[in-house]
């Protein structure tokens, strides 16, 4: 198939929707489809081959965070234009609801259009504010996917209809087989975390809390952090005596990124909302390393309950020290979590989620109306040379 898959956020800051379209578009040209993504970038951007560049995008305030959006008549322009050089199979839009490209792409398309929700953000004003002005665009989708139970939920709240859900896939060999970082691992523990650190809903000042209640105990413990934001900031929040206990690797390429998840006795997310799955948890699963996260609903499902890695209360620095003292001082009990969640993770490997989404991909192009009349068509001219 000829697949054309559109990302509404900006390829110039990681994200997990980003990581999610460039991770299927992999998975399905080594399954011998053609496919080309269309993501707000600037000309300049390093990006993957099949990576075509909308243009910059701006910082637009959303789902507790900014996101980097790209609209307006130029940016419709270029949609239009990359729709009508390819003759695609099927259209593959991500997050359509987010006012950017995926948006204008399904304004502008027919023929099979799949759509893939991500977000979890409960029942939004602004969302059911534009439910009618939506509406009839979204009956142009042919075929809906949500990567989690609670994406699903707010999609049939906010849109009507129903999606299948299809979680968001991981590389789990590439994790996996990741060698750590130099001088790792390390005597005293490590504790990592990913993610944009001076984030409010991403939990850095939870961690860094129950960091300070360890310090007594673990004299030599560090912190390995990898992603976006301030420095200054960080160790201002830190403290002096926490500051200096801080690795800060910065934002970093995927490859490094797995070699630091390899390198931590654990992995922590302390994360304080507006998850719909949790990518990092189950990156960190396939790396081996056991995880400590606070208890979302998104989080409780990718680990099992706390089957396969420890859930504490969201925003509890004490609950979240006593858990992390317990994983330092219990090496066998890492390695049961470790174990725990190598198994859990093989359903979101992206051998078994690729041939998901082609399966949504076949139905939507069979449910196609052109193609249903010509079907139709051919079975009157078969029936009348009969």
């Amino acid at each position: 198939m000829k697949i054309g898959i559109v990302c509404p956020y900006s390829f110039a800051v990681p994200g997990g929707v980003q990581g999610h379209v460039v991770d299927l578009a992999k998975a399905l040209l080594v399954r011998g489809h053609e496919v080309s993504v269309l993501a707000p970038a600037a000309a300049d951007t390093e990006l993957p081959h099949f990576v075509h560049p909308a243009g910059r995008a701006v910082g637009v305030p959303f789902n507790g965070s900014v996101a980097r959006l790209q609209f307006g008549p130029v940016s419709y322009a270029r949609v239009r234009r990359w729709i009508l050089d390819n003759d695609f199979d099927v259209l593959h839009l991500h997050e359509p609801v987010v006012p950017s490209l995926s948006m204008l792409a399904l304004k502008v398309a027919d023929g099979p259009i799949v759509a893939t929700f991500h977000l979890s953000t409960p029942r939004s004003r602004t969302m059911l504010g534009f439910r009618p002005m939506l509406r009839p665009l979204f009956e142009k989708i042919t075929a809906r996917i949500a990567v989690s139970v609670l994406a699903r939920r707010v999609q049939v709240e906010h849109l009507g209809g129903d999606a299948v859900e299809i979680p968001n896939g991981v590389d789990v060999p590439f994790y996996a087989q990741a060698t750590p970082l130099p001088g790792y691992p390390r005597q005293g523990g490590t504790i990592g975390f990913v993610g944009r650190f001076t984030e409010p809903r991403k939990g850095m000042p939870v961690l860094l809390d129950a960091m300070r209640r360890l310090l007594v105990d673990f004299d030599e413990l560090r912190l390995l952090v990898v992603g976006g934001g301030e420095a200054e900031e960080l160790h201002e929040q830190a403290g002096p005596e926490l500051a200096e206990r801080i690795d800060l690797l910065g934002q970093v390429d995927n490859e490094t990124k797995a070699r630091a998840l390899r390198s931590a006795d654990i992995y922590c997310a302390p994360n304080l909302g507006g998850e719909s799955f949790g990518m990092i948890l189950t990156e960190a699963m396939a790396a081996g390393t056991p995880v400590v996260a606070s208890a979302l609903d998104s989080f409780r499902r990718v680990l099992d309950d706390g089957n396969a890695g420890v859930l504490t209360p969201t925003g509890d620095a004490d609950a979240l020290a006593a858990a992390l003292r317990k994983l330092l001082t219990d090496q066998a009990r890492r390695q049961e979590l470790s174990a725990a969640g190598s198994e859990r993770v093989a359903r979101y490997d992206w051998a078994t989620v690729c041939d998901q989404v082609v399966r949504v991909y076949e139905a939507a192009v069979a449910a196609d109306p052109r193609r249903v009349g010509e079907a139709a068509v051919r079975q009157d001219i078969a029936e009348g040379e009969s």
